[in-house]
């Protein structure tokens, strides 16, 4: 017989290089199988340049300088777990459900890695830990990305669009009682590092898009780029943005001012492509205090955007990993087929045990 309440920690660290977000949650659910949740508290443990610098460049290591930066990594992921634990005073934790930070992901080819998901995490952190997330699902020919639509379906069904502004934009919907999910294209991965050119950790408030020319030719290259004709599933990684984006900022002569201002118009108009007329759509990741873009958003078409309190914007992916890990500790589904492309649907995470 499952336990109906658990007590996890959701850690998760995205492209965008804000840090590790730690959460204590809390889930029930009915004898209907119906989720709720509770947000603790939680923390956003900001990294080191010491990190930045390395999980920048970490995508063109060589393997074994990339196995020892995930020993590393896990090391001081399970450092960061410990002294959460500690201040808060948790006890009795089910499980740590941890995604790790993505390095490498090019699931066409069948790679995905997330390092801190070595075995070592249970011991050092001294919790199971439910992590590596994405690998199965690859290995049964899926993206291995977006999987927090399983969290969206089961958790915020009240909305026709969950939209998620990090290094990158994915979105999720219900069609015909199937839920849909992409990669819709990058977002703070992009605008982060050109803010950084300008002394700056990111446009605050979209301030200086908003202030900013947009470059039509820059605009049209941008939204010309391939990967928007393809029809979901998809997703995107660093290696892409690198391979496709870079290149033509680069190449362009017009300020850094300028193309925070054409690269937040190109968000806005593929993110308003993708949602009908209307429509309720949570928006949560850092890219929602982004209030320029939402105002872009909303110019291209009418939508009703819903940003929610400031905890749920800042860690609904810790949230929905929390989530994944628990689902995983059940053997239930938590990685669904009809977003990810894989064979089937399937229960994805590893489970590592103190001994």
């Amino acid at each position: 017989m499952f336990k109906t309440t658990y007590s996890v920690l959701g850690v998760m660290s995205g492209t965008s290089l804000d840090g590790i977000d730690v959460a204590e949650l809390q889930f029930k659910v009915s004898e209907e199988g119906k989720w709720t949740f509770k947000i603790v508290t939680s923390e956003t443990v900001a990294y080191p340049l010491t990190w930045v610098a390395i999980l920048k460049e970490a995508v063109h290591f060589s393997e074994g300088r990339l196995k020892t930066l995930n020993e590393k990594y896990t090391r001081y992921l399970a450092q960061i777990i410990r002294e959460f634990i500690a201040k808060n005073a948790i006890k009795n934790l089910d499980a740590v459900c941890s995604h790790g930070h993505t390095i490498l992901h090019n699931p066409d080819q069948g790679i995905t890695l997330q390092i801190g998901n070595l075995p070592e995490i249970s011991t050092l952190s001294n919790e199971t830990v439910v992590c590596d997330f994405r690998v199965q699902d690859v290995s049964l020919g899926g993206q291995g990305a977006p999987l927090v639509p399983i969290g969206d379906q089961l958790l915020f069904s009240e909305y026709d669009y969950c939209l998620n502004l990090g290094g990158f934009a994915n979105c999720s919907s219900e069609v015909d009682g199937v839920r849909i999910a992409y990669d819709i294209c990058p977002v703070n991965i992009v605008l982060n590092s050109l803010s950084e050119v300008l002394g700056l950790p990111y446009d605050d408030g979209g301030t200086i898009a908003r202030n900013g020319l947009v470059d039509k030719s820059l605009l049209t290259q941008l939204n010309n780029l391939p990967f928007y004709s393809l029809s979901p599933p998809k997703s995107l990684g660093l290696e892409w943005v690198q391979a496709h984006v870079f290149p033509l900022l680069n190449a362009s002569e017009i300020s850094a001012e300028n193309k925070i201002a054409t690269f937040t118009e190109h968000i806005a108009q593929q993110l308003a492509a993708q949602f009908a007329i209307g429509s309720t759509v949570l928006v949560t990741g850092g890219g929602a205090y982004n209030t320029y873009l939402l105002e872009q958003m909303m110019a291209h078409k009418k939508l009703q955007l819903v940003v929610p309190e400031k905890r749920l914007v800042e860690f609904k992916e810790a949230l929905i990993f929390g989530l994944l890990g628990v689902l995983r500790l059940r053997n239930e589904v938590n990685c669904l087929a009809s977003v990810t492309g894989a064979s089937h649907n399937h229960s994805t995470g590893v489970i590592f045990k103190t001994i």
